[in-house]
């Protein structure tokens, strides 16, 4: 398994984010999340990354205990995640934001730097953008990025919260094909999304989140067909 969640339990005063929230991820595994707004999905990948501590249960990463490591160990360990809201660094440029997430997140320098952010941006259709100012792009220009600088970091894990979020219906079917890329390139992947279309032509799995609680869990078309 490359991520097992073990009764994580958290909670803003009386609002449960996570209730015995237990799950796991094989390795090269694609799983899809789903569940109304404020169901705690959110927060479950911040509890998986380490920017939010929870109340109780652990986070096993790769076959060790991260639940006590911060959020950058977890992330030089293999946890990258891109974000519902892009927030490039906007006065750079796609190169530039590409080669902080490979010198800050991978710990690469030089040559071996700059080469995995060139092969990144081939992947995520952004090398012809690498000289681009960041601020500058399209919508599903920063999604691509949030997309380059998580791969940049060289994860075993890669979470995507709500990536198809706000694009057209061509820009969406061209972005699933990018992570469709990335999943056959052996990359671990937890996708929350409303897109559900999105997630049935990526996930190998399904699980729907309430509350905090895993309500569901099974292949993705039975479980988009259940009453629940």
């Amino acid at each position: 398994m490359i991520l097992e969640l073990q009764s994580l339990e958290k909670a803003f005063g009386a609002v449960k984010v996570a209730d015995a929230l237990s799950f796991d991820v094989s390795e090269g595994e694609a799983l899809g999340v789903i569940g109304p707004n404020g169901a705690g999905k959110t927060s479950m990948f911040n509890l998986i990354t380490g920017t939010l501590a929870p109340d109780g249960g652990r986070v096993i990463f790769a076959g060790r205990d991260v639940t006590q490591i911060s959020a950058a160990q977890r992330s030089r360990a293999g946890i990258a995640r891109s974000f519902q809201v892009p927030q490039p660094f906007s006065g750079m440029t796609v190169f530039e934001n590409a080669m902080i997430a490979a010198t800050q997140a991978a710990g690469l320098h030089g040559a071996e730097a700059e080469h995995l952010c060139l092969d990144v941006l081939a992947q995520t259709e952004l090398l012809d953008k690498a000289n681009t100012l960041a601020g500058s792009l399209t919508l599903l220009g920063r999604k691509r990025l949030e997309l380059t600088r998580a791969l940049c970091a060289k994860p075993k894990l890669l979470l995507l919260d709500e990536i198809a979020g706000g694009l057209t219906e061509a820009e969406c079917v061209s972005l699933i094909q990018t992570i469709k890329d990335i999943h056959a390139s052996g990359v671990s992947i937890i996708w929350i999304e409303h897109v559900v279309h999105a997630l049935l032509a990526v996930v190998d799995r399904l699980i729907v989140i309430d509350f905090g609680r895993k309500i569901a869990e099974g292949d993705p078309h039975q479980i988009m067909e259940s009453p629940e």
